[in-house]
C-alpha cells in the first residue's frame, strides 16, 4: 500500500500532545494504522518533544517552547523517511483498529443506512460532542454532491478510491478539508469507495434539494 496523502503536522502535533477530541483522534489513529510514514513522523515528533523538554530551561515560557517544537516538527518530511519493505501476510481486514472496535467488526458485520442514489452511511457513536463521525459508502463512479464546509473535515479512504479534482485518494490516504474548499469528490469506477469521515459542522451543499433533506440524513 502506497499512501500518498498524509496528515498535516498540525494534526499530528495535536495528537501527540493528546489535545485532539475523540472523533479527530479516531481518524488520526485509523490513518496511522495504515500509514507507516505518518507513524514514523509521529515517533520523530514525540522524540523531538522529549528532547526539547530535556533541554528546556525551567523558567522558559510555555508558549515559546511549544512554538519551538512546532518549528522543529515542521522540518520532518515524509519523503525523508525510509520504510521497510512490507512483509508477506494474509489478506488483511479492511477496517483497521481502533475503528474496527468502534463499529463492532469488519465490513461484513456492518449494517448500512441508505442516503439515496446508492450511497450509504453508518453513524459512529463517540463521547465527543464537537465532531460527527461516520462511515460512508459511495457507489463506484458516482460523485458526492458539490459542497464546502463550515469547519474542518478529515476523510480517510478504507476501500476503493475517489478523485477530488486532479488528486486521487486511495486506501490509507487522508484528505483534510475546510471552508476554503468547494469540491465534488467522485468515487472511481470498478469499486465502491468506503471512507471514514469526521466533521465538526454540517456540510454546506450547493444544491437546495440536498440542503432540504440534509437534516433528515444527518449530514
Amino acid at each position: 500500500m502506497n499512501v500518498k496523502h498524509h496528515l498535516s503536522d498540525e494534526f499530528l502535533i495535536e495528537y501527540a500532545a493528546g489535545s485532539l477530541s475523540e472523533g479527530w483522534s479516531l481518524a488520526v489513529a485509523s490513518h496511522l494504522a495504515l500509514c507507516p510514514a505518518c507513524r514514523q513522523r509521529l515517533h520523530a515528533m514525540e522524540g523531538a518533544a522529549g528532547a526539547l523538554l530535556d533541554k528546556a530551561d525551567e523558567s522558559a515560557n510555555e508558549d515559546e517552547a511549544w512554538a519551538r517544537f512546532k518549528a522543529r516538527a515542521a522540518d520532518i518530511k515524509v519523503e525523508e523517511i525510509k520504510l521497510e519493505a512490507p512483509r508477506a501476510t494474509q489478506q488483511p481486514v479492511v477496517l483497521p483498529e481502533p475503528l474496527r472496535s468502534y463499529v463492532g467488526g469488519d465490513l461484513a458485520d456492518l449494517k448500512w443506512r441508505a442516503l439515496g442514489r446508492g450511497a450509504y452511511q453508518i453513524l459512529i457513536d463517540t463521547n465527543d460532542k464537537d465532531t460527527q463521525v461516520r462511515l460512508l459508502r459511495i457507489p463506484a463512479g458516482k460523485p458526492v454532491p458539490e459542497h464546502t464546509h463550515e469547519g474542518r473535515e478529515l476523510t480517510l479512504v478504507l476501500a476503493g478510491s475517489f478523485h477530488d479534482g486532479e488528486e486521487l485518494f486511495a486506501r490509507g490516504d487522508i484528505e483534510e478539508a475546510d471552508g476554503d474548499l468547494l469540491h465534488t469528490p467522485k468515487a472511481t469506477e470498478g469499486e465502491d469507495c468506503i471512507c471514514l469521515a469526521v466533521t465538526e459542522a454540517p456540510l454546506k451543499f450547493s444544491s437546495w434539494i440536498v440542503r432540504l433533506v440534509q437534516p433528515i440524513l444527518k449530514i
